[in-house]
């Protein structure tokens, strides 16, 4: 009974891996095509992202790169158009790239507790300390959307399962280590910067996943903070 109560709690508020229900905040023109002829608001913005040439008019290679980038990352409507979501994605890109190595320049994640995983919702980064040294990362982590928000503050590794499948969604979730009621680390098989986010969890790839899974243990802090863009 213990068990069962115990899996209920943690099942609430856990990250689905559903096929991810996203709408442009920027209206896109209706179009019949498959890619769009028509410039969207951010068009010199992305143009420069993707290294195409930076006029501000939408051309076929224009529209076929940014199609691809939004198919990469799961943004739809897939049609070429540079609206907000396309770029807010590309510019949350290169916030974080400009973070390097020192994801810990503010301060904001204690240095005096030892191990501790970081999570900046801002900048959707999360990283390992010890102290003020930087044990992994940082790498790119995918949180709770509108309605299903990461809570923030400090927190405790409470309890570690390997093969987690959700009660509430029913897929799995590989690598889980819940922190703070049904809200966890644990690895998916979406883009980052997939939008609108999570259910809650602090999503990663596999790769970044095992090597929490490796590097943490149960009673290890985690501290959450920020605000995830759009949210």
């Amino acid at each position: 009974m213990g068990e069962i109560r115990r899996r209920g709690v943690v099942a609430l508020g856990v990250t689905g891996l559903v096929a991810p229900l996203t709408r442009a905040l920027t209206a896109a023109p209706a179009q019949a095509a498959s890619c769009t002829t028509q410039a969207g608001p951010y068009q010199k913005q992305v143009e420069k992202f993707l290294g195409r040439p930076v006029d501000g008019k939408q051309s076929a290679a224009d529209c076929q790169a940014i199609k691809a980038f939004q198919d990469k990352h799961g943004i739809t409507p897939d049609i070429g158009y540079a609206g907000s979501v396309t770029w807010g994605v590309m510019d949350l890109m290169n916030k974080q790239k400009a973070v390097g190595k020192n994801p810990n320049k503010d301060g904001a994640c204690p240095v005096n507790k030892g191990r501790i995983a970081c999570v900046n919702l801002t900048l959707q980064l999360s990283w390992i300390q010890d102290g003020k040294k930087l044990v992994y990362g940082p790498v790119p982590v995918r949180t709770g959307r509108t309605g299903f928000a990461t809570r923030t503050g400090l927190k405790k590794i409470y309890w570690r399962d390997l093969h987690h499948v959700s009660t509430v969604y029913n897929v799995p979730m590989p690598y889980s280590q819940f922190f703070d009621g049904g809200q966890a680390f644990h690895s998916v098989g979406l883009s980052m910067w997939n939008p609108p986010g999570s259910h809650g969890c602090v999503n990663m790839t596999t790769k970044d996943a095992k090597t929490y899974w490796a590097l943490l243990k149960t009673g290890d802090d985690v501290f959450v903070y920020g605000r995830k863009p759009g949210t």
